[in-house]
């Protein structure tokens, strides 16, 4: 480096002013090869001191932990870790409220419910002050006043809407399978809000409502069995929603029903990482919210309810369901498809690759490959209910057959279809993208901008009009901007998706190797 000294002061005068607490690296000039050489040596903060976070941006988001190989802003949820933190959000008391606020049909609905689970359950015998007390919905230090358990698993609606008005599930039927821009002409949505407990047999009736009602032909069958979205499933999605979300965001849980799908998105990422979904054990945000569902059987215990899942979804000739998990954006969310995998069609369309010896996983991922255009480990790690090796030997093996091409290499290796899967391009209703450049008027815009623009709507803008021209990638995006893909990403192409701003060129396959970014008024 040409001046190490002044880079050695600069650096020791930011560390030394930019955190919450100065910074005091080791720092020595070496030469290798005869050239200056800067080695910084940081200690790790002892624990009683963490985090250290950027003064400026404060807490949470201002410090950052180190989640696999990613460097990730904390969130409140992370704040628990640092502190040591032994009590849970949902005993936080809310001020202003009384046991007279509680719904008497919410405590009678668990009283019915748990009384199915354990008719000899001590609880039972409790009056209603004893009970809220028992399952830990009451402050300790005045029993009269309720916690945030107590408000949202058995407080009227009333209360709920005084209190915390974004605390709500809302369900939004949406015409088609992409997410529309005019919401008075394409969605209906329902706002619900209340007991947990009554709001979730609420939503499934809403849902149950409106499904398809579907029937299922075997092979060589002549008998059709009716067939459709196992209601248990459905409510064990909804329930994780309700149950596992931060009530720290005060943000609705969203259920949209789409005409191929349902997606479910609760604020608050997994605390368990997406390998480890659907493996035994649960960390959860909210015990004594869990407690109550896990208590009347509304929820699978032991962490399992996400392989309950998979199993009803797959015994009814359903698509497994997929999930995804953002930090970035702070949220989850659950799709569980309606197509059916292996339905007649796929099983006569099969036959052609009968002496393969393909397991129902390995023919799933290949009708997957034909329906969305790829795959990669994680989307058929979900589908198949396995582990990363197993995922990778049933890819390699399909490769082997030149049934799949790989592409990529390492975790951002993919497969598309073989010379011997004899498919059509996947018809993915979206026009292809092309790489016409964009207007000068954009593009002089872009030039207009600061070297450190700090309007982020006047990038956001720019960024939508380039989107409403023709589906773009983020790599193009970021590249007309002269940024990093993954900074870009990050910093506005996952918020413009989180507010139905954009959407996904793909949105069965987020991780697509074509994926790429349109506005919600283009088809």
């Amino acid at each position: 480096m040409p001046d190490p000294d002044k880079l050695q002061s600069d650096i020791a005068t930011q560390c030394a002013s930019m955190f919450n607490m100065p910074v005091r690296p080791q720092m020595v000039i070496e030469k290798i090869n005869g050239l200056p050489v800067l080695k910084i040596w940081v200690d790790e903060l002892p624990a009683k001191q963490k985090p250290i976070y950027f003064t400026k941006k404060g807490l949470p988001s201002g410090a950052l932990r180190r989640i696999g190989s990613t460097d990730q802003h904390c969130t409140d949820d992370d704040m628990h870790v640092f502190y040591q933190d032994t009590g849970s959000y949902d005993q936080t008391p809310v001020k202003g409220t009384t046991i007279a606020d509680v719904d008497e049909n919410a405590l009678k609905r668990y009283r019915v419910l748990r009384e199915k689970v354990n008719p000899a359950a001590e609880e039972l015998t409790y009056n209603d002050c004893e009970l809220l007390e028992s399952l830990g919905c009451v402050n300790k230090e005045n029993p009269n006043e309720l916690n945030i358990a107590g408000l949202l698993l058995f407080g009227s609606s009333k209360i709920q809407r005084s209190t915390f008005p974004m605390l709500r599930a809302d369900y939004i039927r949406v015409q088609g399978n992409t997410w529309v821009e005019n919401p008075d002409d394409h969605f209906i949505t329902i706002d619900m809000r209340g007991s947990l407990i009554l709001v979730l047999y609420r939503l499934i009736d809403a849902i149950n409502a409106d499904l398809p009602k579907g029937f299922l032909l075997p092979e060589d069958d002549v008998q059709a069995t009716p067939t459709g979205l196992p209601m248990k499933a459905l409510r064990e999605a909804i329930v994780n929603a309700l149950m596992h979300r931060s009530y720290r965001e005060h943000r609705p849980t969203q259920i949209i029903r789409y005409d191929n799908r349902i997606e479910i998105t609760n604020p608050g990422f997994s605390l368990k990482s997406e390998e480890k979904l659907g493996q035994p054990g649960s960390e959860t945000r909210n015990p004594f919210i869990a407690a109550v569902f896990h208590d009347t059987n509304l929820a699978e215990t032991k962490g399992s309810g996400i392989r309950a899942m998979r199993r009803l979804m797959e015994k009814a000739h359903l698509v497994p369901p997929t999930f995804e998990s953002s930090r970035d954006n702070n949220e989850f969310t659950s799709r569980l498809l309606l197509h059916h995998f292996l339905n007649a069609n796929d099983l006569y369309w099969l036959r052609q690759f009968k002496n393969f010896d393909l397991s129902d996983s390995q023919k799933q991922a290949i009708i997957f490959v034909r329906e969305v255009g790829a795959i990669d480990n994680t989307t058929y790690r979900q589908m198949a209910d396995c582990d990363t090796l197993k995922a990778s030997n049933d890819l390699r093996f399909l490769k082997t057959q030149n049934l799949f091409i790989s592409r990529g290499k390492g975790k951002a290796t993919y497969y598309i279809a073989g010379i011997d899967l004899n498919t059509p391009p996947p018809d993915l209703n979206t026009p292809p993208l092309n790489l016409s450049t964009p207007p000068l008027e954009i593009l002089d815009r872009i030039k207009a901008l600061n070297k450190r623009e700090h309007d982020k709507g006047k990038i956001e803008t720019i960024i939508l009009d380039l989107c409403n021209l023709r589906a773009m990638k983020a790599s193009e995006i970021a590249g007309y901007f002269q940024k990093e893909e993954s900074y870009f990403k990050r910093k506005y192409l996952s918020n413009l998706i989180s507010e139905k701003r954009l959407k996904y060129l793909h949105p069965e396959m987020i991780n697509h190797p074509e994926q790429a970014y349109l506005t919600n008024n283009r088809a």
